[in-house]
């Protein structure tokens, strides 16, 4: 199947968003072996290769296959000033159909953390979701004790809907999450009342 390349380039105030290539694997490895402590909390268990030029570059054709099957828009986050990486996004499990649904997953470097990146990538990534690829809904879940992370999805107007029990394994362990959505045309909390 000859499958056909689609560009994707995001620019916020700060960031420039794209898709990873094999020469960002250095400062990938660095920046993700730099930041183990702080990100390993969250996330599934690394493999022992995660951080090999092998897996890498599966990385690179995974995110080429998905940009073009528009099944996942995975983006490195690369601030504009200096040309570092600080962190990854990615809109998955794209679904078309009656759903025009995707999820989003993040996560940023731990010098970079807490300096607004992830906010500002959130609500680009879910404004070109919205009007370029024409979803209508964004969904995200993090861990219940997991506060940044909830607090840059609430700073960034997603909306809390549930728990998810044992939705993920995060480090070894089946989590319960609790869950998030930005809907395109969001009237949660609004009525009509007082309107005549």
């Amino acid at each position: 199947m000859l499958l056909t390349r689609r560009r994707v380039r995001i620019e916020t105030e700060r960031m420039t968003l794209r898709p990873p290539i094999h020469a960002d694997f250095r400062e990938w490895a660095e920046l993700r072996s730099a930041s183990a402590d702080f990100l390993i909390p969250w996330e599934p268990v690394w493999a022992s290769s995660h951080l090999s030029r092998k897996s890498f570059t599966n990385r690179v054709y995974w995110a080429q296959r998905s940009i073009s099957n528009d099944s996942a828009v995975p983006l490195f986050m690369f601030r504009r000033e200096d040309d570092r990486l600080v962190g990854a996004i990615t809109l998955d499990n794209i679904r078309r159909g009656p759903a025009q649904a995707g999820t989003l997953g993040y996560w940023v470097g731990q010098p970079f953390a807490r300096q607004g990146f992830m906010a500002e990538a959130i609500e680009a990534v879910v404004h070109h979701a919205f009007t370029r690829l024409d979803l209508s809904r964004i969904e995200a879940a993090c861990l219940p004790e997991n506060v940044a992370s909830r607090g840059v999805l609430e700073k960034s107007g997603f909306k809390y809907e549930g728990v998810a029990q044992s939705y993920l394994q995060i480090n070894g362990r089946w989590r319960t999450h609790v869950l998030y959505a930005s809907l395109r045309h969001d009237r949660r909390g609004r009525t009509l009342a007082g309107q005549v």
